[in-house]
């Protein structure tokens, strides 16, 4: 958040005391050195964009990544500020149309981010090689002549990649016969699309130890049939696209070691024991299933120092076994391994078990001792953006964006922005990446020129935190002042590969303990409430701020005051606290329309937390986690549906705002993670297949009276509302930034699509075949079962003195089954009030808009029940 002190100023400010007075707030909050508050007025007063000067952009990752290194021969900490500039400032629900609008915008961001490349060009330069290297058959004659110049003329490692090789090819090609001593073979990229015509020849190389078919058609339609196959042929087999057979022996360990490869393919019948001198073994990803092996021991590697093990699912091994065997290794020191995973859950209890280790997946054993951590890792690989061909760049764009972008909100003494601020810095500022121990630091900073908001220009301000030399790379904590108190190591998912395994045991333990959980929900009892009119014939007395009410509340029974110490009733939007009722003279003994605790139902996170402590995951309530207390969860959620190919949107709320303000539909996991940036949040998976009227999505009003909490006494008005989205409803990734599809509420922006109750009801009927008393039924159950939970997990909330209605928002899915979206307090009524509605519950009739909040008072005051019904379950 950046806070905008007030400032008088009208000129423009030319001294540096002028500069100090206005910006104060602002440099304190940047954490900008004061002995470089002067320099940084300087460089704002001149424009002055000097990092060219003293840094350098390089790419990595293969140019999917830069890197930032200072070409200066030294800077020392804390001895210079850099501007640096904001090439894109949008809010979120902006972002598709500036980069389709504002020129040159996407191709600028593209570059900038590493996406305006085609990862197929790959592919299509090993076409262009296959054409300068010639035929086939000259590729085959320069292998033969090179195994001749090199060895014994026998070709026994044969490359064949990217050369447009199809089944007919192959079996033309004859290469059995021409070459019958091979060890090793790669196919990879060409187009053999036939398992029998694979097997047929490759399974008349007997020596066949390592084989090669990645990117073939033939793979596409699932490998099971074919490795099976080509198994039963080739009982040397050890290597089979990348992975280890069952049959891994000395020859795999040797080409991970780096001691097989092209130049020394190894010969079959040799009698040495090269893995003698291996001291680092790098065996990740590699599909292993069982360590315990003839060849990995401690008599063939008997200097094996480093280890890598990591990615391997080693599942034919129990965890004592692995662990016995990783202790005959004399020199073993380093190793690798996921945790949780084959070694246990804990860093420090492997340590425990390995005495001799003394670092562990690149941290220190002292290190881990100290800290104790169960879960830790040095060494996380980017997370790089993925993207197709076709995929067009604003999308690559959108996708990317958030491992670049950074965020304010506008405050000043009087209001918070509702939505924030994301921008990217420019290409010397994007160019930063991550340490946990950086060498720089980066704030934003807004200089207003002639003292005023209006005059404002964003920047950011770049400045070493520690004495860098020539060379090294100039980094920034992403996460600076977040510690593990505040869920880092996950958060860092949003730009780095974490240890997925980690996050889904955690989901794993979270989704066993809300199925496991059962609550005895209170029987359904008689009411006990009695009626609050006065004995003598009073009228009740009313104090409100509610603009409807006060118009519309007109029961003879029923009067309103405007001073509220002299009301029986209270009936307010403002929060009731002790602080409001020294100020108004309220007292314990009037009725307010709020109960206690009620931020169990109205908060969204407390909401959903007090349905999953009674009812653990119900059908009724989408999946949904506090990022605040269980992002690991949630990151193990989207794994866990990844890897089954499940869908995997969902939807970000704030904790408690209303009309869908900072609330975002995405699919994309460092999305959700950055989201968190903006204020508190629920994620809950997103209802990706609605029902939906004449194509567009829709959610639906309902208005809940509690009498009582205890016993549970409430009822459901007869009126209740839809709200329909204006535009058709899609899955377009571009669609989720559109407010009028993925969203209904249309009173405060976009234009209302109103449709009355009635016609909606029997168009909705008509359209897809149901009869809507059903789906009212399951409505009606699903509400119960939501205060039911309420009165149960939280008995603090019963008060005789409280009455109170709610909205309940309901959305259904494609099965017509209800979804709880939320429960808001003191709903906005206006639509009930300006409509007179026809009735499309219980007996019918109309409910007059001027009658609504009459028998609102009838029910919870004088028990007069009119349009509205209790809530109960309907026994057969």
């Amino acid at each position: 958040m950046v806070t905008i002190a007030a400032a008088n100023a009208t000129k423009r400010i030319e001294t540096y005391e002028e500069f100090a007075k206005v910006h104060a707030i602002l440099l304190a909050a940047s954490g900008l050195p004061e002995s470089l508050h002067r320099r940084l007025f300087q460089k704002l007063s001149a424009e002055c964009f000097d990092g060219g000067n003293y840094f350098q952009i390089e790419p990595c990752e293969e140019g999917r990544q830069r890197l930032l290194v200072l070409t200066a021969e030294s800077m020392a900490k804390h001895s210079d500020v850099f501007l640096v500039d904001h090439a894109w400032t949008f809010r979120l629900t902006d972002a598709y149309k500036q980069l389709h609008e504002v020129p040159g915008l996407a191709e600028r961001m593209g570059a900038l981010m590493c996406v305006d490349i085609n990862l197929n060009a790959e592919g299509e330069d090993d076409g262009a090689l296959s054409d300068t290297r010639g035929s086939v058959t000259e590729v085959l004659e320069s292998e033969v002549r090179e195994a001749k110049e090199k060895s014994d003329g026998k070709l026994r490692w044969l490359e064949l990649e990217g050369l447009d090789i199809n089944d007919e090819m192959l079996l033309s090609l004859e290469l059995p016969t021409g070459f019958p001593d091979l060890v090793a073979l790669s196919l990879l990229g060409n187009k053999l699309n036939r398992v029998e015509t694979i097997v047929q020849e490759v399974s008349k190389f007997k020596q066949l130890k390592g084989l090669w078919l990645n990117n073939n058609p033939v793979l596409e339609k699932g490998d099971s049939e074919l490795v099976d196959a080509l198994l039963k042929e080739l009982p040397e087999l050890e290597i089979y696209n990348s992975t280890f057979t069952s049959n891994f022996g000395e020859w795999a360990l040797g080409f991970c070691a780096g001691i097989y490869e092209k130049d020394n393919p190894g010969n079959v019948d040799q009698a040495s024991t090269p893995l003698q001198s291996v001291s680092t073994l790098d065996l990740s990803n590699r599909n292993i299933h069982s360590l315990i092996n003839k060849a990995f021991t401690p008599n063939c590697l008997p200097s094996l120092s480093c280890l890598n093990i990591r990615g391997n699912p080693l599942e034919q091994n129990s965890i004592g076994g692995l662990l016995d065997l990783l202790r005959t290794f004399p020199s073993l020191c380093s190793l690798e391994v996921d945790i949780p995973g084959p070694l246990g859950g804990s860093a420090v209890e492997i340590l425990e078990s390995l005495p001799n280790i003394s670092q562990l997946n690149g941290i220190s054993a002292s290190k881990i001792w100290e800290t104790g951590k169960h879960v830790i890792d040095s060494v996380l690989l980017p997370r790089l953006p993925e993207w197709t061909a076709d995929d067009p760049l604003a999308d690559r764009i959108v996708n990317a964006m958030w491992q670049y972008l950074m965020t304010y909100r506008l405050a000043n003494e009087e209001k918070l922005d509702e939505t924030s601020v994301w921008y990217v810095m420019d290409e010397l500022g994007s160019a930063l990446r991550h340490s946990d121990e950086p060498n720089f630091r980066v704030a934003p900073f807004l200089f207003m020129p002639d003292g005023t908001l209006a005059s404002a220009v964003s920047f950011s301000i770049l400045w070493p935190t520690q004495n860098v030399i020539k060379g090294d790379e100039c980094t920034r904590d992403f996460l600076l002042g977040i510690g593990e108190d505040r869920q880092r190591s996950a958060r860092l998912t949003a730009w780095f590969h974490t240890p997925e395994n980690y996050f889904v045991q955690e989901y794993e333990k979270h989704n066993q303990k809300l199925q496991s959980r059962s609550l005895t929900l209170p029987k359904v009892q008689s009411s006990e409430t009695r009626s609050i009119r006065h004995h003598d014939g009073r009228a009740l007395r009313v104090y409100t701020d509610i603009p409807h009410v006060e118009e519309n509340l007109t029961h003879p029974d029923f009067v309103i005051t405007k001073e509220p110490k002299d009301a029986d009733i209270i009936w307010t939007s403002e929060q009731v606290d002790e602080e409001m009722k020294k100020a108004t003279g309220i007292t314990d003994h009037q009725y307010i329309n709020q109960f206690p605790f009620e931020a169990c139902l109205v908060m969204k996170h407390h909401l959903a937390e007090t349905i999953q402590k009674a009812h653990g995951s119900p059908q009724w309530l989408q999946p949904t986690y506090n990022l605040e207390t269980h992002l690991s969860q949630l990151i193990g959620d989207y794994h866990v549906r990844k890897r089954k190919g499940l869908d995997n949107l969902w939807i970000l709320k704030p904790w408690n705002m209303a009309r869908t303000i900072d609330t975002t539909v995405t699919d994309n996991l460092p999305s959700i993670i950055r989201l968190m940036e903006t204020g508190p949040k629920i994620c809950q998976k997103y209802i990706e297949e609605p029902a939906l009227f004449q194509g567009k999505k829709f959610d639906l009003r309902y208005i809940v009276l509690v009498r009582s909490m205890n016993p549970l006494e409430i009822f459901l008005s007869d009126c209740f509302w839809v709200r329909i989205a204006n535009n058709k409803y899609s899955l377009d990734r571009s669609s989720f930034f559109e407010y009028e599809t993925h969203f209904t509420v249309m009173n405060y922006r976009g234009r209302i699509n109103f449709k009355n109750t009635k016609d909606f009801a029997r168009e909705f009927e008509e359209e897809h075949q149901v009869k809507w008393s059903d789906i009212h039924t399951r409505v009606r159950n699903m509400i119960l079962s939501v205060f039911e939970s309420a009165a149960v997990v939280h008995p603090e909330m019963h008060s005789t003195k409280s009455r109170a209605i709610y909205g309940v928002d309901v959305m259904l899915d494609r099965y017509f089954q209800p979804k709880i979206l939320e429960v808001t307090y003191c709903p906005d009524c206006t639509r009930a009030c300006k409509y007179d509605m026809e009735i499309v519950v219980g007996d019918g009739g109309v409910a007059k808009g001027c009658d609504f909040f009459n028998n609102v008072f009838r029910c919870l005051f004088l028990n007069e029940i009119s349009q509205v019904s209790p809530l109960y379950y309907k026994h057969n």
